[in-house]
């Protein structure tokens, strides 16, 4: 069994790219690289990790495959491409060389257009992803989630991965119509779930673990055991407490399930997924 954490970032700190990071989030206005994570992975027994994008440029990728080469740990990259690029094809052929670079992701969540993944220059570039063997990470909101749906049933040979549950709204204790959009994502079995991002949208300083179990529930009964990968969204949970509470937190929810079905949600699944 192999302990990976499917979803955390790196970055070098830069004030007019890095404009997401709000401040209420000041703490996270910083350098962020893989020494400081590598010791919470030593820490909580963890072997690896997949990195993703966190800025939309190929210099984002290129920075992640940079610090991959040299460092073991960084089993996999997600990194951005311009899937409306004319030229999508040769760069897709371009990346294929580096055997660590996954899959590709698009902050689709900041869009204005939150249909842009159904337009015919953004499907273009999905269709072209399964040529050259890339997974696709959906950073979404929750009411983007029909979207979603439509987009994986149009490409149900594509692997697609959703991001933070799709963010629903778990500080306010909404679950409608989160819950029954992503049965309808999940109804597609081209589609796994990142169970990750979760304390961000909790109510950062007071919330309590019995917060989260109804959207546990609802992911888990959605996706299964074999459709489950844990990230933790590392550095970004630091904001809302941190790595050792985040896994603390799905530690105590997956003690019911079964030695197996751990092992998958642990890592199992995101080796699986991501061909690490």
């Amino acid at each position: 069994m192999a302990r990976i954490d499917a979803h955390q970032h790196f970055w070098h700190f830069e004030p007019a790219r890095d404009a997401w990071i709000t401040d209420e989030m000041a703490q996270l206005r910083r350098d962020f690289l893989p020494p400081e994570s590598h010791s919470l992975f030593q820490r909580h027994g963890f072997d690896g990790c997949v990195a993703v994008q966190a800025a939309q440029s190929e210099a984002e990728t290129d920075f992640l495959l940079a610090l991959a080469a040299e460092h073991d740990f960084i089993k996999g990259v997600v990194g951005w491409v311009d899937l409306r690029a004319n030229n999508i094809h040769e760069r897709l052929a371009y990346y294929r060389q580096f055997a660590k670079l996954k899959g590709f992701r698009h902050i689709l969540q900041g869009e204005a257009d939150q249909a842009l993944m159904l337009r015919p220059e953004f499907r273009r570039g999905i269709a072209a992803l399964g040529q050259y063997g890339f997974t696709y990470d959906l950073l979404i909101l929750s009411d983007q989630l029909l979207y979603a749906a439509e987009l994986a049933g149009a490409f149900p040979k594509q692997t697609f991965v959703l991001d933070h549950i799709a963010k629903p709204g778990i500080k306010s204790g909404e679950t409608e119509p989160w819950r029954r959009d992503l049965q309808m994502l999940a109804a597609h079995e081209n589609v796994v779930c990142k169970v990750s991002g979760l304390l961000t949208e909790a109510d950062w300083q007071r919330w309590q673990p019995i917060d989260f179990r109804p959207y546990l529930d609802v992911v888990f009964d959605a996706f299964g055991p074999k459709r489950v990968l844990f990230g933790s969204d590392w550095p970004v949970c630091e904001v809302a407490g941190g790595y050792s509470r985040t896994v603390s937190l799905l530690d105590d929810y997956l003690a019911a399930f079964s030695p197996t079905e751990q092992a998958r949600f642990w890592g199992d699944n995101a080796v699986s997924f991501y061909n690490l």
